[in-house]
């Protein structure tokens, strides 16, 4: 169902293009084989064209990320549905996720076989052994999270298979910190990608449009074009990190882009297209392009705040090693986007097209470890510095004693009113033959009383006066005690010995 309607989605354009296109090279039998080769290709499988001017075959291999989107959301949606289809509770039989899994992957599978042999006999069919390969690695890695998020995403220990080394290192949390680390590095890479591309756009905005509109005098083909640089977009920002970083893109085998300048002239003049015309100048650099550099220490900020997230429970080893691993991370997932954004349009000049994988992810390693690691032991030392006001000075005997003077004083009452001394009461003599040890006494019963007449009660006396005090002055009441501030505390110095 997900390969159908991706290509079902893409035969679908093609063939409002075909129709819209005043000069169409092909009746719909090649739209169609077109549209099934598009799809592959967002795959990630190489592309081969044969009418070329020189009649050697070329290899398309750079694969626009953003179609790269359709195929993975479709399967991982797919997964999701197939997973969550019953839960138990009316009696529905509930799969288990290696079912759903191993269903909607060969299903796929079966679906991707069928679109590389119908492709081949298109304008540009795919080469079989990057399918081989291409397809069911992007089946395998959506379907999976399709069943990771249906089962509500566990985060259980690993099978019984792995080593037992192995799943108490992963366990651990500095790991799952490093992912996180790692994760915002990349991000922040590529939004400065994002930055980086439009702000070039934006300057060479005259020559984009110029290229724009030279392409092509019709709405449809302006359309395919505009389309095609929307599908780019992805690749630019890895490119656009690349260049941020150090290393540049390669356009072609002699050329390359880098902050330090844009030497090389193997490869132009360059194809016309809108992305290309916002390329810098050729020439050695200047220091606008050398400001790009604030892009991957801003990684690096990102790598060390995030990896220092346990800096009250760890010591600096654990923190600046946690911080290393982010780094490492950072430096793999860039390596991978690298790789994924470039490929060759052509055999000659064309055949190097884009970054170099492993020295994007190289660069991105090394940025991101010489920021991330003294950021993050700084920080850990920062969040465990030792409170203010808890020196020795606090607990020195006789402190607090005179801070209470010194308020009483400030506020010219006691604060706590003194109480009258009480006399001790004054000891009870007990005769010696009492306190003498002797037999104890056995308790007596006594005898039942007798009732005596009570006498007459006697005529009471005539009252006399009260007599009425003398006005006692009343005593004035001490204002209230207003808080002190600015009271300065005087420490008590020993006396010599």
């Amino acid at each position: 169902m997900a390969a159908g309607l991706g290509l079902g989605f893409l035969a679908v354009l093609v063939i409002v293009l075909w129709i819209s296109s005043p000069y169409p090279d092909s009746g719909p039998g090649g739209a169609l084989h077109l549209a099934a080769g598009l799809w592959l290709l967002a795959h990630g499988t190489d592309l081969v064209r044969y009418e070329t001017l020189s009649g050697v075959p070329a290899p398309v291999g750079m694969t626009p990320l953003l179609l790269v989107a359709l195929p993975v959301l479709l399967m991982r949606r797919a997964a999701r549905l197939g997973s969550a289809s019953g839960d138990g509770s009316d009696g529905d039989e509930v799969l288990p996720a290696s079912v759903v899994f191993s269903a909607v992957t060969c299903g796929y599978l079966t679906v991707g076989s069928l679109a590389t042999v119908y492709a081949a006999g298109g304008p540009m069919p795919a080469d079989p052994l990057s399918a081989a390969w291409h397809v069911p690695l992007v089946a395998v890695l959506a379907a999976a999270g399709g069943v990771w998020v249906a089962k509500g995403r566990p985060l259980g220990p690993l099978p019984e298979w792995v080593p037992k080394g192995v799943r108490r290192a992963v366990a651990r949390p500095r790991y799952s910190l490093a992912l996180r680390s790692g994760a915002a590095g990349a991000l922040v890479l590529l939004g400065g990608g994002v930055l980086l591309v439009g702000a070039s756009l934006a300057w060479h905005g005259a020559e984009v449009q110029g290229t724009f509109l030279a392409l092509t005098g019709v709405w449809s083909g302006r359309f395919a074009v505009l389309l095609l640089a929307l599908a780019l977009i992805p690749n630019a920002m890895v490119w656009g990190a690349a260049y941020a970083l150090g290393p540049g893109f390669a356009l072609g085998a002699g050329a390359t882009v880098t902050p330090l300048g844009f030497e090389g002239s193997a490869a132009l003049p360059l194809p016309r297209f809108p992305l290309l015309s916002a390329l810098p100048p050729q020439g050695p650099g200047s220091p606008v392009t050398w400001a790009v550099g604030v892009i991957p220490v801003a990684a690096g900020l990102a790598v060390g705040w995030f990896a220092v997230r346990r800096a009250r429970e760890v010591s600096y080893g654990e923190t600046a090693l946690t911080a290393g691993l982010g780094s490492m991370v950072c430096g793999l997932l860039t390596a991978g986007l690298a790789g994924a954004a470039s490929g060759p349009l052509g055999s000659r000049e064309l055949a190097r097209f884009g970054p170099v994988w492993w020295q994007a992810g190289g660069a991105a390693a090394a940025w991101t470890l010489a920021v991330a690691v003294p950021l993050a032991v700084a920080v850990h030392a920062w969040r465990n510095r030792p409170a203010a006001g808890t020196g020795d000075e606090w607990h020195v005997p006789g402190t607090r004693e005179l801070r209470w003077e010194t308020l009483r004083r400030a506020a010219g009452v006691p604060l706590v009113p003194d109480r009258a001394p009480v006399a001790a009461p004054a000891p009870v003599a007990v005769p010696a033959a009492a306190s003498a040890p002797g037999p104890p006494v056995r308790p007596q019963p006594q005898p039942n009383p007798v009732p005596v007449p009570e006498p007459d009660p006697e005529p009471e006396p005539d009252p006399l006066p009260t007599p009425i005090p003398d006005p006692v002055p009343a005593t004035p009441v001490a204002p209230p005690v207003l808080p002190v501030s600015g009271a300065r505390v005087l420490s008590r110095r020993r006396p010599p010995l």
